[in-house]
């Protein structure tokens, strides 16, 4: 019994051994572990989405400025020289004449528009709705990158710790092969006995096989993600268990319904077609333009003796019959918003049941975590206990290799459960588009 003692020691010390080298940080091996921090930082710099949406916002400022420069008046300058040479033949004489054919000339033009039936009002209102709706846009794709680096980040963690329980099942596994050899000797287990430890051995050494292909499989997933060619081992936080959300459930409905950057991106769309459909009715209205110029010309590169001239002009101009263009261009404005305006009821449901359904998820992974914890301690005793049952002869092999089963089940879904309540809290999060 002693010798068993020792040896059940001495491969534990073994296995504890093995556990501290495999979490070794990789600053000690010359790779640093990433933060989640970090890890997001870098997503949402490197994400192909991010800039698209960084583009669009761009482009919505772009409109914007250009709305605003449309109540501004038009001007522009130009100028010109022709140089001919003296001898040149006279079509209509048909005869070479002397005489300067050189010319130059400058001019500056002015517009603006007095009044275009409030169309610029409409397309400024439009630009305003169009770049808060690109900003919401913006925000709802950074929280899905944020939402997408946490998944395959506590992915990673998950299946490191997978690892670890597929690990501590091989040192279960040997801890028990070692007490049936030992009663073996003594001649109260069978070679059948000693056969179904082995095999239970040789399938937790298997389960740690797969278990660090998955590992490494998530280690590079993420790697990917923040722009590595390689797999990159994440840094636990610190704090992982739940704690309160600070709102509550009617309160984080509220929220998602009413300020989710999905909800605010389909609310400024819709209020940008409203725009849309007043900008085509102005067409219904004329339009009154003022003109201003200055122009000079002179035959020779001189101020002196040219000729100047000046206008003013106001034109203006009513469609009375455009080919049914008008009547088109609103009816499809008005589908346009009535469009937008269904997708933003549509958001907004669909707001609330991603919510619900997160806060579901969050609340079953909270009991879910206890359950399994306690499910986990009620396995470790009775291991213990069939253990000793089995050394005294009472139970059986079959009933040790059930019992090691269920430690091993009952740690992998304190795991799942585990990093089932964090990656619901981060949809929580994306959702309403905001840190819990």
């Amino acid at each position: 019994m002693n010798v068993l003692v020792r040896a059940i020691a001495a491969r534990r010390g073994a296995w504890l051994l093995l556990g501290m080298v495999t979490l070794v940080p990789r600053t000690v091996r010359g790779q640093e572990a990433v933060t989640l921090e970090d890890a997001i930082k870098r997503a949402l710099v490197r994400s192909p989405q991010m800039a698209q949406q960084e583009q669009a916002v761009g482009n919505a400022e772009t409109s914007r400025r250009q709305a605003w420069g449309a109540f501004l008046p038009n001007v522009s300058v130009g100028s010109a020289a022709s140089l001919r040479s003296q001898m040149r033949f006279d079509p209509t004489t048909e005869r070479v004449v002397n005489g300067s054919a050189d010319s130059y000339s400058a001019s500056m033009s002015a517009s603006y528009p007095v009044f275009q039936g409030g169309r610029r009002f409409a397309e400024l209102s439009r630009s305003a709705a169009d770049l808060s709706a690109a900003r919401a846009r913006r925000e709802d794709q950074r929280f899905q990158v944020i939402l997408q680096t946490k998944n395959l980040f506590f992915a990673a963690l998950r299946q490191m710790d997978l690892l670890e329980v597929a690990r501590r099942r091989v040192e279960q596994a040997q801890e028990s092969l070692d007490m049936v050899r030992a009663q073996a000797r003594v001649g109260a287990a069978t070679v059948s006995d000693s056969l179904r430890a082995r095999l239970e051995l040789v399938n937790a050494r298997q389960a740690v096989l797969q278990a660090e292909t998955n590992a490494r499989a998530a280690r590079f997933s993420l790697g990917r993600q923040i722009g590595e060619g390689r797999p990159v081992e994440p840094a636990r936080p610190e704090h992982l268990e739940p704690s309160p959300l600070g709102l509550s459930d009617e309160e984080i409905m509220a929220l998602a319904e009413q300020q989710s950057p999905m909800v605010t991106a389909a609310e400024a769309s819709a209020r940008a077609a409203g725009a849309g459909v007043s900008s085509a009715k102005t067409a219904y209205l004329p339009s009154f333009t003022f003109s201003t110029g200055y122009d000079w010309a002179n035959q020779r590169a001189s101020f002196s003796n040219g000729t100047t001239s000046w206008s003013l002009s106001l034109r203006a101009s009513y469609p009375v019959f455009n080919g049914f263009q008008r009547e088109s261009n609103i009816e499809r404005a008005r589908f346009t918003e009535r469009l937008a305006r269904l997708q933003e009821d549509d958001a907004r449901l669909a707001a609330r049941e991603q919510a619900d359904a997160a806060l579901q998820t969050l609340r079953t992974a909270e009991r879910a975590i206890e359950i399994a914890g306690e499910a986990q301690r009620v396995a470790e005793e009775d291991l213990r206990v069939v253990r000793e049952r089995y050394r005294v002869g009472v139970a059986t092999i079959l009933d040790l290799v059930t019992s090691q089963v269920a430690l091993d089940q009952a740690r992998t879904d304190v795991v799942t459960a585990r990093y089932d309540y964090v990656l619901a809290r981060a949809q929580l999060e994306a959702i309403l588009g905001r840190e819990l």
